[in-house]
Formats: C-alpha cells, structure tokens, sequence
C-alpha cells in the first residue's frame, strides 16, 4: 500500500510539472526572461516558503541550526540545477514540450537515479540504499531494469524528434513552436538534462534537516519541505542574475510595467505556472517518503513528467503533418515510459 501511494503521489507530481509550461503560453507580449523569473518567484521563493511554514513546525529555526557544510551543499547543489533550470527553459522555447521535456530528462534520470547510490557506495558506511546493494537484491534489479526501460523509452521519443525536424518545413515546425530549432534545442537540453540531476544531489545533502524535521512533529510525508527552501534559495540565485542581465541586455525592464500589455493576466499566468511547477516537488517528498528509495522515486518523477509532457505536446499539436510511422514512434516511446513507471513501482513493492 506505501508503494502504491508513493506511485500516486509522484503522478501527481509529475503532472504538475509536465503541466506547468502551459500557463506560459497565456503570457502575452513579454519576453522569456520577463515571465520566467517571475513564475520562478513563485516557484523558488514564495510558494516552497509557505508549504515549510504550514507543514514543517519552526523550519527557519531548523535551518538556522544546520551546520554549514550542510547548508552549503544544499544551496550549491541548488546554484547547479538553476543553471540546468534556464537551459531546460531554453530548451521547452526550442524543441516544444514533449521533445523537449523527453532529451532533457532523459538525462536527468539516468544521473539523478544512479549518482546517488553510487556516492554512498563510494563515501558512506552501513547505508543501505547503495548502487551494490541494489545490484544484489530483487528489488533493486527490477527498479533497475526500469531505470534501463525508462531510458529506452526517452530514446524512442528523440528518435521521433528527429523525424519530424526531417518531415516538417520550418513553416511546419513554427506553427506550434514558434522558435524551434533542433541544433539549439538538443544542445541546451543536454546541459539541462545534466545540471538538473543536481536538485536530487540537493535532497541527499540536506536529508539531516528532513530528520530534524521528523523529531520537531513534522509529518513525514512533507519532511523534505525544508530541504527545497535552502535548495530553491540557490536555484532563485542563478535564475534571478540571469534573467535580470537579460533584462538589461535586452532592454525588457518595462515588461514588468508596461500597461500595453495585459499585465494583471501575464502576472496572473507567470504565478500560476510558477506555482503549479512547484507542486511536483512537493508532492516528489510525499512519494520519496512512501518508496524511501532516492533511484526509484526519482526515475518515478521523471518517468510521469515525460509521460505528461508527451501527451501535452499531442494536444497542444505539436506533431501535426507528421506521417503515421513518426506520430506511432511517439506514442510507442510514451508508452514504453509508462512500462517502466510500472517496473520500478513493483520493484519498490518487492522490499
């Protein structure tokens, strides 16, 4: 039953992250910058410090009692993936969502699943979530074996970008995605696919605060809230600094007040985008919480997020004109994360 609630709360999770680009889209007239740091706001600062004051009883204090080296590796673990956070903005403007999505977190399950067993192989002791421990039990093959079928499955979805940047003219590709451009798009993913691996780093070095949490009353379920306050404050970080140098580059500060534009609604969306990406970690700690293993969960959230995104960019039509053998690849690529979502949920069940 903890598994099978762990599974549900990671959907959830990953619906909202899968989802949370749409709102974007009602932003009118603003340039990327412009609205991504204000969702980001939401996303980093306001909204992760109001779910830790409701769940998590005397956070601040929490975090004003860790020790250094722990607040350290949170926030820069958060500095890492803001950088994987702008690049994964870059790359939903290039490749559209659920390309996108799919060549970015292709690679942000490969490392954030297996980086950390591996780290406690490598530098704890008498841990038993270890890269060789999963090696060595049922369990931990078969969440594995899912990791190895999610990876196959984010393959078969590039394999489909690359045939629709080979079937559809320019003219064809921008209806939907306006400044599509796969070279751009595939180069910016994969450094966002790779930076972003570091939001799972983040959890592991702030786990002691998790702990903390748990012997001050908190609910297990949400003991991770005051992990992502420190982890976001570096994410607000990187973000913030490069969107305000946009800003000025691009000579788009009048963006934020400029009455020739639907302010109350662009405000409205950027928040509601921002809030909404929020959601997946939240309920990302709900589901660790349930499976307790950091591979499995992950590999989880991702698996949703691509399975989500996917079918977004399917209703958004973000494949039309395409022939019947390139839209059929999609679908099989879906499909084929939607059986590894599967695999690692049994495999958790099997501890």
């Amino acid at each position: 039953m903890q598994a099978i609630l762990g599974v549900i709360f990671h959907f959830i999770g990953g619906f909202a992250s899968g989802s949370f680009y749409i709102p974007f889209k009602k932003v009118k007239n603003w340039a990327w910058e412009s609205y991504w740091i204000v969702g980001g706001l939401f996303s980093w600062l306001i909204v992760p410090f109001l779910a830790a004051w409701i769940t998590v009883p005397d956070f601040l204090a929490i975090i004003r009692d860790t020790d250094s080296s722990t607040l350290f590796w949170t926030y820069f673990m958060g500095v890492l993936w803001g950088i994987g956070g702008l690049t994964f903005g870059l790359a939903m403007r290039y490749l559209g969502m659920s390309l996108g999505m799919s060549v970015a977190l292709g690679y942000t399950s490969a490392f954030g699943s297996l980086i950390p067993p591996i780290y406690r192989d490598l530098f704890t002791k008498d841990n038993p979530h270890t890269f060789s421990a999963m090696l060595h039990s049922a369990s931990g093959q078969m969440v594995l074996i899912g990791v190895v079928v999610c990876l196959i499955g984010i393959a078969i979805c590039g394999a489909a970008g690359v045939m629709k940047e080979r079937e559809l003219s320019d003219d064809q590709k921008k209806e939907s995605i306006k400044e599509f451009s796969l070279r751009k798009g595939l180069i910016v993913a994969t450094i966002s696919g790779i930076l972003s691996a570091c939001f799972n780093f983040g959890i592991e070095a702030g786990k002691p605060m998790a702990g903390v949490a748990i012997e001050h009353g908190a609910n297990p379920l949400f003991q991770n809230n005051v992990i992502f306050v420190v982890l976001l404050w570096g994410g607000l970080t990187t973000n913030l600094l490069w969107c305000l140098l946009l800003n000025a580059r691009n000579k788009t500060f009048s963006n934020y007040t400029d009455k020739k534009t639907p302010l109350s609604n662009n405000y409205l969306f950027a928040a509601l985008a921002g809030t909404t990406w929020f959601f997946q970690f939240f309920f990302y700690g709900m589901g660790e919480s349930k499976l307790g293993n950091g591979a499995s969960s992950w590999i989880l959230h991702m698996a949703f997020i691509i399975m989500i995104s996917s079918l977004w960019g399917i209703v958004l039509h973000e494949w039309r004109g395409v022939s019947k053998k390139t839209f059929g690849t999609i679908l099989l690529g879906v499909l084929t994360i939607m059986i590894s979502v599967l695999l690692v949920g049994y495999g958790n069940s099997l501890n």
